[in-house]
């Protein structure tokens, strides 16, 4: 694929809808954009996996169709359910959704949440329609700020919910905003997860490591001609300069925390 051998496309999306909140607006796609760009991945013969089918394979040097992809979404949005999954299943494609657990409608709601969620119902039918349902923290902080205590919590708490709810343990894991530390990797890893996905708007592959697979961002302002480019791995520098200069701020502001954290007294 695009002179990268084993490389693979995972694809990051969160709310599929018409009309977000403004707080939702950048990071959703709208329903026929949506349906667009399955097309394109049908039309170009990509093979959709989950995300535990990939990392199963790559743990184990099983085979992978010839053109793989992912199509994950983050939080838990409603219109995951309204009007995404009616477009994968037309195409016969699985996913992987993420859930923010305290983001979702229902017992374990924490409010927050930035548009209208899924409540645990459709979280149910999308598993049995074969969407795998990953963890995405409790609260949705950033992981690298919290103490091991919160960390802990966070993660063993979603952990949790998605198994009472659900009825299986989620396997795979994405960390809030994409960003996670070593010591974060260890406490997903630790709490069972067999697999966790970040960002890096570059394509996945096996030597990133089962705990830091990198994604691509998909976004309302992503057309189809650029989400053509981005999942075959071309122009990902200029599509994602923004963005790697917005991680690259933010990985010092991480660091300088982390060694405020370390230096504190009683560490």
């Amino acid at each position: 694929m695009s002179g990268r051998p084993g490389a693979v496309p995972i694809l990051m999306y969160h709310a599929v809808t018409v009309a977000p909140t403004p707080a939702a607006r950048e990071l959703s796609v709208t329903p026929t954009a949506f349906e667009e760009q399955l097309a394109v991945l049908a039309d170009g013969g990509f093979t959709p996996l989950t995300a535990a089918a990939l990392a199963a394979a790559w743990r184990g040097g099983g085979p992978l169709p010839e053109r793989p992809v992912l199509i994950t979404f983050d939080d838990g949005y409603e219109g995951v359910y309204r009007h995404a999954l009616p477009a994968l299943a037309r195409h016969g494609f699985p996913a992987t959704l993420f859930v923010t657990t305290g983001w979702l409608r229902g017992p374990y709601g924490t409010g927050g949440a930035p548009d209208t969620m899924l409540d645990w119902d459709q979280v149910r039918k999308l598993a049995g329609a074969g969407v795998e349902i990953g963890g995405h923290s409790h609260r949705h902080p950033p992981l690298d700020d919290l103490d091991d205590e919160r960390l802990r919590h966070e993660v063993l708490r979603c952990k949790e919910i998605i198994a009472d709810e659900v009825g299986t343990a989620p396997e795979s894991f994405a960390y809030p905003y994409g960003h996670s530390g070593r010591r974060v990797r260890r406490t997903v890893r630790g709490l069972g997860f067999r697999q966790a996905l970040a960002v890096g708007n570059t394509l996945a592959a096996r030597r990133q490591g089962p705990y830091a697979l990198a994604r691509l961002t998909v976004r309302r302002a992503t057309g189809t001609e650029e989400f053509a480019r981005i999942v075959e791995g071309r122009g990902l520098v200029r599509a994602f300069t923004r963005d790697r200069v917005l991680t690259r701020g933010y990985a010092v502001v991480r660091r300088s925390r982390q060694a405020v954290r370390m230096c504190a007294p009683g560490r």
